[in-house]
């Protein structure tokens, strides 16, 4: 427990240190934007997801259930079918049927935008966990050889989401766009939720090859997003010191909040930065070699 405790609050210092030495950027704030591109900049997380649960689970993405929702936009490269136990591929495979119907609710209300290209290659996870740990993992990561490597990978991509529709809510002016972004991010905050307590389950084992729990795994990739973003610590692993706990009684993290246990909030620069893996709304990569989708997020692409 000691140890654990230490590697915590080491994560949360050099968190505090790299956000020092780097300066705040000037966009951690809310940016200007209309309801309809706010909520259009959601379809680019929301197509991410589906593809990510539907292959995961199923073997096929979205192109298979509704191609009509791509709007043209091209397949997603390296996604495939992950080797899951039983409950969690049930898991994934409704997490994945439920972001179709994200994908549905929001184009019906805005009338989308074309999917962008996803990299869902092993390639990419394993480049996010190298940049986690500061060190090249030996064999690379691979989210989609078990159970306990797809939950680690997944629980990369709904929390992003669902701080982005906390930070969405209080800058819309319609109501009906409230009450739309209210509901996805209820789904969200539950299948993150899942996601978090299955991991908490498995918190002490270690991840094979690599000698490591997945406790750390996952403060390593909340540290990670932390300083992508630049904004402050928004992100927490499951294991945390107790001056992270919920009111500084637990170590235990299973839902991620605030000193009052409120969600924390991202803005859509912010968003872009942990996606891209390059800590840069300027600068594509990572899940989206080409950027993403949207006004809001083609406005900060660099001109070529």
């Amino acid at each position: 427990m000691a140890r654990r405790f230490l590697f915590c609050a080491s994560l949360f210092i050099l968190t505090l240190e790299v956000s020092l030495a780097m300066g705040a950027p000037t966009n951690c704030g809310p940016i200007q934007a209309t309801d309809t591109d706010r909520i259009e900049f959601a379809l680019n997380l929301e197509f991410l997801e589906a593809e990510f649960f539907l292959n995961g689970a199923l073997g096929r993405g979205l192109d298979s259930f509704a191609p009509s929702f791509a709007k043209g936009g091209p397949p997603p490269t390296g996604a495939k079918k992950a080797n899951l136990d039983p409950l969690v591929a049930k898991i994934i495979e409704e997490f994945g049927y439920e972001e179709i119907g994200h994908l549905r609710a929001i184009i019906n209300a805005t009338g989308g935008i074309p999917r962008p290209l996803l990299d869902l290659s092993t390639q990419t996870f394993a480049n996010i966990f190298n940049q986690a740990f500061g060190f090249k993992l030996t064999p690379p990561f691979d989210p989609y050889l078990n159970t306990v490597n797809y939950l680690l990978a997944s629980n990369l991509i709904p929390y992003v989401g669902l701080v982005g529709y906390v930070g969405t809510i209080p800058e819309l002016n319609s109501s009906y766009f409230r009450r739309l972004v209210a509901g996805l991010l209820g789904v969200e905050a539950g299948q993150d939720a899942v996601l978090r307590a299955l991991l908490y389950e498995r918190a002490n084992e270690k991840v094979m090859p690599y000698d490591i729990t997945v406790a750390e795994f996952t403060n390593r990739t909340a540290e990670l997003k932390n300083r992508l973003a630049m904004c402050g610590i928004k992100d927490e692993g499951i294991i945390v010191p107790l001056f992270l706990g919920a009111e500084n009684r637990t170590n235990s993290n299973i839902l991620s909040a605030n000193t009052d246990s409120l969600s924390y909030s991202r803005t859509p620069p912010e968003i872009l930065r942990i996606v891209y893996g390059t800590g840069s709304e300027n600068k594509p990569g990572g899940f989206y070699p080409n950027g993403a989708g949207g006004n809001i997020a083609r406005r900060y692409l660099s001109p070529a």
